[in-house]
């Protein structure tokens, strides 16, 4: 791998652990003296990769900070404001680190300052702001999009589903595939929002506070199928507590009593990783175990690189968000894949319209649904409305005295692959 020359710093020597005066009291010092200006993580990061320029780059950004920490560069300097933006917030820099920068907590203290007031983007200061209304706006959404939800007490003796945000209102589906498939959580009905859209646009000190709210309300193991909010919540949880649901499922010892099928053979099927939960979590084996289960698995090249989603940023920049994406869409059509998988609702939102515009039959879904088409738990059984049943053989999934499940799997199989194109997008 080729690196980068370094721009100015040593690396070696008391400048690799003294960058500068720390006038303003913006950053962390600790977190911002650990780059070494090694230049690893430029082949890593994406935008990097659009532009081949320096400040587009982590390392070029860590220079900015520093910069804007020792009083040299204004808050309004436009390399700050375009920079502060143009980054992802995918943290495919750290693993990479040899000197383990913490940089997406770099990019949060950067932002918290950066975009105070009216210098947050407009798209993400209405986002967060609606989000963050009272619980009554979820329960509403709930009456329209039939997310699963459950009644009874909230205790410490069972698992919780996190509804996320996003994911409750787009893609209520996935609260129903995942009771189907973990019958022993629970979805309480109020929870809030975890905090991560307000960590990722400048305001990580309420995204905090939500974070640890959430923890109290839904007390002991939280499962949850959005990576951007796994990440999160297990930062400021921690001690275990988040399970992403492959993670979980994987530890549980979860078998699929079926597989999904496409026009009589076994699917082929590909996975998109979240930035945050592998990057973050480390959590990449976990998914791909369990599509291995159900279909026939196939690793495209940038799996693990960001698909342009990045939370907000699909809307606040939108153009640079499709440069992203462009390349990896045509690695999944290249792949000759009738699925391509993903584990966060914000990807998965991104794939879906990639691959509409590229005019593509591979169909983008969630994990969660896509296993709960091979098998689990059936809608009968449940009352959650998810289950088994693409291709898996006649009733699977379907347990001695419940009758109706297999008609039932096969409405559920019909609303994901849709009835008439069985490899397209609906």
């Amino acid at each position: 791998m080729t690196v980068p020359p370094t721009t100015g710093r040593p690396t070696t020597g008391a400048g690799a652990t003294d960058h500068g005066v720390h006038l303003r009291g913006i950053f962390t010092p600790e977190l911002l003296d650990q780059c070494i200006s090694c230049g690893f993580c430029l082949p890593a990061c994406p935008t990097y990769d659009l532009t081949k320029m320096e400040p587009s780059s982590p390392r070029g950004r860590i220079n900015l900070m520093r910069a804007l920490e020792a009083g040299t560069l204004a808050e309004d300097d436009p390399k700050l404001v375009e920079e502060a933006s143009f980054c992802l917030g995918c943290r495919a820099c750290e693993p990479v680190c040899p000197a383990g920068v913490q940089y997406g907590a770099l990019l949060e203290e950067w932002r918290d300052h950066q975009w105070k007031g009216r210098g947050r983007p407009v798209v993400a200061r209405l986002l967060t702001t609606v989000i963050a209304v009272p619980d009554l706006l979820f329960s509403l959404q709930g009456l329209v999009r039939r997310y699963a939800r459950t009644r009874g007490p909230v205790t410490e003796d069972r698992p919780h589903y996190m509804l996320g945000c996003v994911e409750r209102g787009l893609f209520p589906s996935v609260s129903r595939s995942t009771l189907a498939l973990v019958p022993e959580a629970d979805s309480p009905a109020v929870q809030g929002c975890c905090g991560a859209l307000h960590a990722h646009n400048g305001d990580s000190k309420r995204g905090a506070r939500m974070a640890l709210r959430l923890g109290r309300r839904l007390p002991g193991t939280i499962i949850t199928t959005a990576g951007g909010c796994a990440a999160h919540l297990d930062h400021h949880l921690g001690g275990g507590r988040v399970k992403e649901i492959s993670a979980y499922l994987v530890e549980q010892g979860y078998q699929a009593p079926g597989e999904v099928q496409v026009d009589g053979r076994r699917a082929r099927v590909t996975l998109q990783d979240s930035c945050h939960l592998r990057n973050g979590m480390g959590v990449t084996v976990e998914p791909r175990s369990l599509l291995r289960q159900v279909a026939d698995y196939v690793e495209i090249p940038g799996a693990g690189t960001c698909c342009g989603a990045a939370g907000t940023y699909s809307m606040t920049r939108a153009k640079d968000s499709r440069r992203v994406l462009e390349p990896k869409v045509a690695q999944v059509v290249a792949a000759d894949v009738d699925f391509v998988v993903a584990v966060n609702p914000g990807c998965l939102r991104q794939l879906q319209q990639g691959l509409k515009r590229a005019g593509s039959p591979v169909r983008a879904i969630h994990m969660v649904d896509f296993v709960a088409m091979a098998g689990g738990e059936s809608p009968a059984s449940t009352g959650a409305g998810a289950g088994p049943g693409a291709g898996a053989g006649p009733g699977a999934g379907a347990g001695p005295g419940e009758p109706g499940a297999p008609a039932a799997a096969e409405r559920f199989r019909r609303r994901l692959l849709g009835r008439r194109r069985p490899r397209g997008l609906r």
